[in-house]
């Protein structure tokens, strides 16, 4: 009951003060602004898109922590993209022809890596745990989350 109000007085303050929130680092000059809404996660601007953006409903994630996937973010700046120089920048593939073994660092540049090992990791994590969960017999007071899409598909939605 709590979490509902809770959820509910969130959700009246979004209402009242407009579509996005805004965090303060330590001084009013690092305020950033925290989109509530849809984000569409997509390559860099360089790259042909091969699929469809990702709607990411940023707003529903507010359960994690920031750096849960902004990792590099040490809580007093603006929070920077995943594909920002010096993070997930990396535009092309580095897996090699004919198999070779890969070097885990420049795999975790590439920004296609980094948003599917994220991303689909985590759903796939939070569908075993809810399967557990069901599968243990206890009676659950709040309805299990929304593990999230993980499929190709699920993700990359046809453009309207």
């Amino acid at each position: 009951m709590v979490k509902i109000s809770i959820g509910v007085l969130c959700l009246i303050l979004a209402v009242i003060f407009g579509n996005a929130m805004v965090v303060s680092g330590e001084s009013d000059d690092e305020s950033i602004s925290v989109p509530l809404g849809v984000i569409h996660l997509g390559p860099p601007e360089d790259v042909e898109a091969k699929q469809p953006s990702v709607p990411f409903p940023h707003g529903t994630h507010f359960v994690y922590t920031c750096n849960t996937c902004h990792h590099q973010w040490e809580m007093d700046g603006p929070i920077e993209n995943c594909t920002t120089s010096g993070c997930h920048d990396g535009v092309e593939s580095p897996i090699k022809a004919g198999g070779g073994k890969v070097d885990e660092d420049e795999l975790i540049a590439y920004y296609k890596t980094a948003y599917h090992k994220m991303c689909i990791s985590c759903h796939r994590e939070i569908k075993a745990q809810n399967e557990s969960l069901e599968k243990s017999g206890r009676v659950l007071k709040d309805r299990l989350p929304n593990a999230g899409p993980s499929s190709c598909k699920g993700c990359h939605l046809p453009e309207e």
